[in-house]
């Protein structure tokens, strides 16, 4: 099956349309104001006018209050929420649209336990943060932590890039790769020529298994 690709950070139309003429399935936009990639509510809605309607629209959201992410929904098309902090189920679940949760791997963690909390989920970002802290740093975590019956259902995030995907695919074959620093020229600016490599390089892999 083939691997699912989300480029999240995403801050200009340019590099939305791009990553949709390559074949990208979703597009990330993040709406954490403390982040080197955060667009705002009008801003992200000029980034995906006019966007492929089969092209998943994820809003990425950090310990929001509830008039900030209602905000955001009343200005932008998300088709797909993304919480990446301490939100508990119920407020995940009260925006009436699917749900990504992500889960902090920089520390010791029941995975399975913790997905037992979030039954309504769409599905599980694993990322490399210590729970409660921004992604985006660039790192990787020990693979090894996720549960082998789990790892075709999850999306793998933290310090992906060109050199390391091969081996991600190969591995731990993920439903889905989340990018964002693994595919910047400098740290909030997408580098078009990165994501192009990227996707070739999954398409390589796959073709060789």
């Amino acid at each position: 099956m083939a691997t699912r690709i989300k480029i999240c950070g995403v801050t200009t139309k340019e590099v939305a349309q791009l990553c949709v003429h390559q074949g990208v399935d979703a597009i990330g936009l993040v709406f954490c104001p403390t982040s080197s990639r955060a667009v705002s509510g009008e801003k992200a809605k000029a980034i995906v006018r006019g966007l492929s309607p089969f092209t998943q629209i994820v809003g990425l959201f950090m310990n929001a209050s509830r008039e900030e992410v209602a905000s955001v929904l009343d200005k932008v098309p998300l088709t797909l929420l993304q919480f990446h902090g301490e939100e508990e189920a119920s407020f995940c679940e009260s925006f009436k649209r699917p749900y990504l949760k992500s889960i902090g791997m920089g520390q010791p963690i029941d995975i399975k336990k913790y997905m037992e909390l979030y039954q309504s989920a769409r599905g599980f970002l694993l990322d490399s943060n210590v729970r409660g802290m921004a992604g985006g740093s660039g790192h990787t975590f020990d693979w090894s932590t996720i549960p082998p019956e789990l790892r075709g259902t999850i999306i793998l995030a933290g310090g992906l890039n060109i050199d390391n995907i091969a081996e991600a695919v190969r591995t731990i074959q993920p439903y889905a790769v989340d990018l964002s620093s693994g595919v910047e020229s400098s740290k909030g600016v997408k580098n078009p020529t990165l994501i192009k490599e990227f996707i070739q390089e999954i398409k390589r892999v796959e073709n060789n298994f």
